[in-house]
């Protein structure tokens, strides 16, 4: 998990296009989540101090993204909880499709600590790509705000 911001964001009228980057799947799904929290708030002003374990299934890359966000979306708002830390223990193959592990850190949302930005309301499949280079994998996105 690298301290570094491994993701820009892309010009985009109404919405938040991201592009997240990563050495491999694993690490890019991790950056995507960072940035995704970074639109909502200031990422590095939210502890870790409640961890929490992810597990998503899919039937591609594509919607294994989607989903990964998806879920991350939904335990935000349902505990009011900031996550800004994030670590994918494994990406495998199944006979369905593809299953994502992960470990996630966060702390409660306190208006006081953590500035709000804009709210994101749901993940979009419009523009996705998952680009694959040798040792680099570039995931673009788009968060609906």
């Amino acid at each position: 998990m690298s301290e570094e911001k491994n993701f820009e964001f892309l010009e985009h009228t109404a919405d938040a296009y991201v592009a997240a980057y990563g050495k491999d799947l694993a690490e890019a799904f991790e950056s995507a989540a960072t940035a995704m929290f970074d639109v909502m708030t200031e990422v590095e002003k939210v502890k870790g101090e409640v961890e929490d374990c992810v597990e998503v299934k899919a039937e591609d890359e594509y919607a294994l993204l989607y989903s990964w966000l998806e879920d991350l979306l939904a335990k935000s708002d349902i505990n009011r909880i900031l996550y800004s830390k994030f670590k994918v223990l494994s990406i495998d193959k199944t006979s369905d499709g593809f299953k994502l592990k992960a470990k996630i850190w966060g702390e409660k949302f306190n208006p006081e600590k953590h500035p709000q930005k804009v709210g994101v309301k749901a993940i979009t499949y419009h523009r996705m790509e998952i680009l694959k280079e040798p040792n680099k994998i570039t995931l673009k996105f788009i968060l609906d705000i």
